[in-house]
């Protein structure tokens, strides 16, 4: 006699009967058992390909060392939105710090895919150090060499680092539209894509406006505060600092591309950028982990008393 049982599955016998397409059933479960192993081995689960792109995005990476102070074509470096040197209640509602641009993949493709999507979003967290969120590479746009120094003025790209071999996505904008625009602020929005066009295309802009033509086709000094204006819209890639979003990393801030100007038709701080590079005294680090020239005060008095001593 069958071991007859009762069970809401909708099986009334016990597994060890053998009822129905059985058979069927097991070669389908030997199958699916195969499948899993040989994605496995191939790294194309979810879990392993989710595991890859966090590891990649978490990545250390080198900087490029400025040995000329300059920045070039082909270096790694970091975009950061200088601090503003304003105390907190005064710089309400806006925060303080430095801020660094990152590529910032919706928390789906985190989860399902071990490449970047297209497009994917970006966004500013507060940490200068080189990861594979952070970190870009200067790339040309019309033939230069690598190499050679980026000018104020000349167009060049900004495309993810190594981290991501199998694909370099840009940094690009286009006209606000009604479907194209930043969430928060509804301004010009900026992506990252896969195609280096003219909507990924960027140039250098002296920061003060009295000496900005003079300084036309000079070489743009590294770790030193710019303007990256966009060539298509002619909009400055900005961070606004009042509008923060959640993001799988956690809370970060706005990027726009949006000129902001003050009562002087002159740049304000959102506009402003700074070009790390690394630090030549530490591989590791960045020109910002580098204590600061001591002052001229200071440099009196430490000859004060090495003329006493």
């Amino acid at each position: 006699m069958f071991n007859k049982r009762t069970s809401t599955s909708g099986r009334d016998y016990s597994p060890g009967v053998l009822i129905g397409n059985w058979n069927e059933d097991v070669s389908l479960e030997e199958d699916c058992l195969k499948d899993f192993l040989y994605r496995r081995e191939r790294g194309e689960l979810l879990i392993q390909r989710s595991k890859k792109l966090k590891e990649t995005l978490y990545k250390k990476e080198q900087l490029s060392i400025s040995k000329d102070g300059f920045i070039h074509f082909g270096d790694t470096v970091l975009l950061v939105s200088p601090d503003n040197n304003k105390s907190p209640m005064e710089n309400l509602p806006a925060v303080s710090g430095n801020l660094s641009l990152a590529v910032n993949p919706d928390e789906a493709s985190v989860h399902t895919s071990a490449k970047l999507p297209v497009p994917c979003g970006l966004s500013a967290f507060r940490s200068v150090t080189p990861i594979g969120r952070n970190a870009f590479r200067i790339l040309s746009t019309e033939g230069e060499a690598m190499g050679e120094p980026v000018r104020f003025g000349q167009n060049f790209g900004l495309g993810t680092t190594g981290g991501f071999p199998e694909r370099m996505l840009f940094l690009a904008s286009d006209h606000k539209t009604f479907v194209n625009k930043a969430k928060k602020s509804s301004l010009q929005s900026v992506f990252m894509t896969d195609e280096l066009s003219y909507l990924a295309s960027w140039q250098a802009t002296f920061l003060d406006p009295q000496y900005r033509m003079e300084y036309e086709g000079f070489p743009v000094p590294s770790n030193s505060k710019i303007l990256i204006i966009h060539s298509h819209t002619n909009q400055g890639l900005a961070v606004p600092r009042n509008f923060w979003i959640w993001t799988y990393f956690g809370k970060e801030y706005e990027v726009n591309c949006h000129t902001y100007l003050d009562s002087h038709k002159a740049e304000e701080d959102k506009n402003y950028w700074v070009v790390v590079t690394g630090n030549p005294s530490d591989e590791l680090t960045t020109m910002f982990d580098r204590p600061p020239p001591p002052s001229e005060e200071t440099r009196v008095q430490n000859s004060e008393l090495h003329t006493e001593t």
